[in-house]
Parts: structure tokens; C-alpha cells; sequence
């Protein structure tokens, strides 16, 4: 029985020996080929349409003119984007599989039991834009501006949507009660847009949502803005104050996006690749249509990108147990 157990670690060790042996030799093969001899994947951890899938599909195009080699868009939706995203942190750390990573990626951290480390194995190469989120009421509400939700909130329950459990909308509107001290019950959809939808329709006291979502409603004035999540104006949205010009100091929230591939990758492949993403940002076509929809280019070094990862992850850590929220 002994001898067994004995052979079966042995067995065991070899394996794990072999395995580093094989990531060793795909590092060394990426490092000595001229980077990049094959097509790219970009893994997006969400369903196709999603903003997260609009923005990979910008950055995949880019990266394949600037590299003369295909980038294959892979959407690899589920468990709140944690199914693409364990695919990347799995990979071969070549340069040859990247990931969308967007707001998800730091509060999923507190919100359920990982398969890996959301910093540690992830070799992080730009944040590509920053948006605010809107705070909407019915544009029948006689409330006109955020002093008068608060009020209304003090006074009686109210009740606002979101995307589900865990999402951005979901978490700015835990923080937003908590900060206040309104009554507040969350209720989940199963998207942004059906519970804007309800907002309009009166269903709904109020919401979180991204400017792109609410678009349509804006334009038929079936919604009312109070308020960014930035810390000041956007400038998509100049005459919309911010929630801290309305009092709430420090309140930000900002729905992030950004590109990561696994841990390991050559920091000469992280640097071609965030200079090459960069650049893209940069084309007028490009910058055009994503700050026309209320985004903010970031484009910020590998290092500036994982120090935010760390200090966003501490930050929901916070808010999340504050509020008890829970998947």
C-alpha cells in the first residue's frame, strides 16, 4: 500500500516536472519566433453585443492591421465572465491569448470563490476606456434631482434595477444606499435595457446604467438624468452634474474595460502589445466612436493598469461586505 501511494507522488511529480517543462519550452519558442508568427486570440468572457464584445471586436481589428496576423474574436460567456477569463489564466503565456477584462474582473473577486488569482495570474496590458455610469429616474417622477431621490428614499422604500447580481449597476446602487441611508430593494434583470425599460415605464425608482444602454430612452425623454458616477462631468453628458458636485464626496464609479493575457507573458510581448493597442486608441475613427458613446480613452501602461486592478479590488471589497452583497 505504501509503495503504491509512493509510486502514485512520484507519478504525480514527474507530471507537474513535465508540465513546467512544456510552458517553458512554449515561453522560450514564443521569445525566439518573431512575435507574432500566427494568429491571435482574443477571448471576450461575455455574449456577442455585449460592450465588452464591441470593444475586443475594435481592438482585434486594430491589432491585426498593426500586426499583419489574424485575431480571432473567441466569446466564451458565463458565471459572470469567470468561464473565458479561467481559459486566459490557464493558457500558454506566448502572446498568442488575450482576454477582455472589464468591471466584473475586481468585484467578482468578492463575490465568489475564484479559479484564479485575478492580479496574480494575469500579465495586464492596458486599460482601454472608463466610463461613468448614469443615474436615471422615470421621466414622469417629480423628482428633478439627486437631494430629492435621497429625500424620497428616506421617506419611503424604493426600488431600482440592474443588469443582475454583482453587476455595476447592481453595486453603484448598494453604495449608493449605503451612503445615504435610503430604503432600497434591488431587483435583477437579466440585462441593463429591460430594467431601463421599467424605469421609463415607472416600475422602477431608479437606475444605474451606462450611457449606451439609455440612449434610446433619452432620446424618447422616457428617462430623466440626476446624475453621473464620475468624479466630475462627463464630457459626453456637460449638463449632467456629477454625484459629487450633488454632495456624495468621493462617491466614483466607472465601468472599465481593458486587455490582460496570462501571467508569464515576456514583458517584450506585453510591451509590443500595449504599444500597439495604444496606437490603435489613438486613430481618429476609432477615439471618435468611442467617446461619442460617453468613454473615456485611458491607454495606460502595464504597471498603471495593474496597480488599479489592486486598489479597485480592495475598494468593492469594501462596498460588497458593507452591503452584504452576496451572489
Amino acid at each position: 500500500m505504501g509503495q503504491g501511494r509512493h509510486r502514485h507522488r512520484h507519478a504525480r511529480g514527474i507530471a507537474a516536472a513535465l508540465s513546467l517543462l512544456l510552458v517553458c519550452a512554449q515561453v522560450l519558442a514564443a521569445s525566439a519566433e518573431k512575435y507574432p508568427a500566427r494568429p491571435l486570440r482574443m477571448i471576450v468572457p461575455a455574449t456577442p453585443g455585449a460592450t465588452s464584445d464591441v470593444l475586443g471586436r475594435i481592438v482585434a481589428m486594430q491589432l491585426s492591421a498593426a500586426f499583419g496576423q489574424q485575431v480571432i474574436v473567441d466569446n466564451r460567456p458565463g458565471a459572470g465572465s469567470v468561464i473565458g477569463t479561467d481559459l486566459v489564466a490557464k493558457a500558454a503565456p506566448d502572446g498568442y491569448t488575450l482576454v477582455m477584462i472589464y468591471t466584473s474582473h475586481t468585484t467578482n473577486a468578492s463575490l465568489q470563490k475564484l479559479p484564479y488569482d485575478p492580479v496574480a495570474d494575469f500579465a495586464p496590458i492596458t486599460m482601454l476606456t472608463s466610463a461613468p455610469l448614469v443615474l436615471i429616474v422615470p421621466a414622469t417622477s417629480n423628482i428633478a434631482s439627486v437631494k430629492e431621490l435621497i429625500a424620497t428614499g428616506k421617506a419611503q422604500p424604493l426600488t431600482y434595477g440592474s443588469a443582475g447580481v454583482g453587476s455595476g449597476g447592481h453595486l453603484a446602487g448598494e453604495l449608493f444606499r449605503t451612503v445615504t441611508g435610503i430604503q432600497a430593494t434591488h431587483v435583477p434583470y437579466k440585462g441593463a435595457a429591460p430594467a431601463a425599460i421599467d424605469v421609463a415605464g415607472g416600475q422602477l425608482g431608479f437606475q444605474f446604467a451606462s450611457q449606451i444602454t439609455i440612449q434610446p430612452l433619452l432620446a424618447g425623454k422616457r428617462v430623466r438624468m440626476l446624475a453621473v458616477t464620475s468624479a466630475k462631468r462627463a464630457a459626453s453628458l456637460a449638463d449632467v452634474p456629477s454625484l459629487v458636485e450633488a454632495g456624495l464626496s468621493g462617491f466614483e464609479v466607472l465601468n472599465w474595460f481593458g486587455v490582460a493575457a496570462p501571467a508569464r507573458t515576456p514583458p517584450a510581448i506585453v510591451a509590443a502589445l500595449n504599444a500597439a493597442i495604444v496606437k490603435s486608441l489613438r486613430v481618429p475613427d476609432v477615439r471618435d466612436k468611442l467617446t461619442s458613446e460617453g468613454s473615456e480613452i485611458v491607454a495606460n501602461t502595464p504597471q498603471e493598469f495593474t496597480a488599479f486592478l489592486q486598489r479597485d479590488i480592495a475598494r468593492w471589497a469594501q462596498v460588497i461586505k458593507a452591503a452584504g452583497v452576496k451572489l
